[in-house]
């Protein structure tokens, strides 16, 4: 299974303004992403995708895989659907670029579940009940197969009689067929992807089912200005 990692990078970020470029102790965070990424030993290649002629020049001068696509795309998934069309792999992987703790565990995970030859698959870790509340924290419940009943920025499931229902944090990788992804951006934006502020949502209004594997690495997405600090903190440890 030739498996390439596609790692979608755009310099304008709402709540970060510029974030691939922000320096995490030093080096910039697409740098951080990319030798993360490229550590796995399950991947045929790792390519950037950006709409940023900075981040392809940064890239280029790193010697990294780069290709430069549209500022149009809707969504990451759309931007590693374009970079997708000139890069030939069984799967996909899509590793967001605010994602420097990647470690090769996830990427091991997450292509063991597309080994059972399911169409799309994520991963998930678990949450301790007190983050659970926490609309920038992405939850996802599953059926007994790990395959995804939702995801929400709210806490499910509801634990209505305070029984101790586990929470499950979701991470922002993916993995893909490229059939899937070329469905995936015919599609228009779905209801409840506009609702959640969640592309992955867009699959499951559509039918198809999106597998979780578990892994107990748990990684710090980078969003605001205090998520860049407190990295960097952690990374002093």
């Amino acid at each position: 299974m030739r498996a390439v990692a596609i790692i979608p990078a755009r310099m304008a970020s709402t709540r970060l303004p510029g974030k691939p470029m922000r320096l995490i102790a030093g080096r910039p965070m697409i740098e951080r992403v990319y030798r993360a990424v490229q550590s796995s030993p399950l991947l045929a290649d790792v390519v950037v995708a950006t709409d940023s002629v900075e981040i392809l020049e940064f890239c280029q001068a790193q010697s990294f895989h780069v290709v430069l696509t549209s500022g149009q795309c809707r969504s990451g998934t759309d931007r590693v659907h374009e970079a997708a069309q000139t890069i030939a792999a069984d799967v996909y992987v899509n590793v967001q670029g605010d994602e420097p703790l990647t470690r090769p565990e996830h990427i091991a995970a997450l292509l063991g579940v597309m080994r059972a030859g399911v169409q799309v698959g994520t991963l998930k870790t678990p949450l301790p009940p007190e983050l659970a509340p926490n609309p920038n924290v992405v939850k996802v419940v599953t059926d007994e197969d790990g395959r995804a009943l939702y995801f929400s920025r709210l806490p499910i499931p509801f634990d209505r009689d305070h029984a101790g229902a586990g929470y499950y944090k979701h991470l922002g990788f993916y993995a893909y067929r490229r059939a899937i992804l070329d469905r995936f951006v015919s599609w228009p934006e779905s209801a409840l992807e506009k609702a959640e502020r969640l592309e992955q949502l867009r699959f499951l209004e559509n039918g198809i089912g999106i597998y979780v594997a578990e892994t107990p690495f748990d990684t710090v997405g980078v969003d605001t200005e205090e998520d860049l600090k407190s990295l960097e903190e952690f990374l002093k440890v």
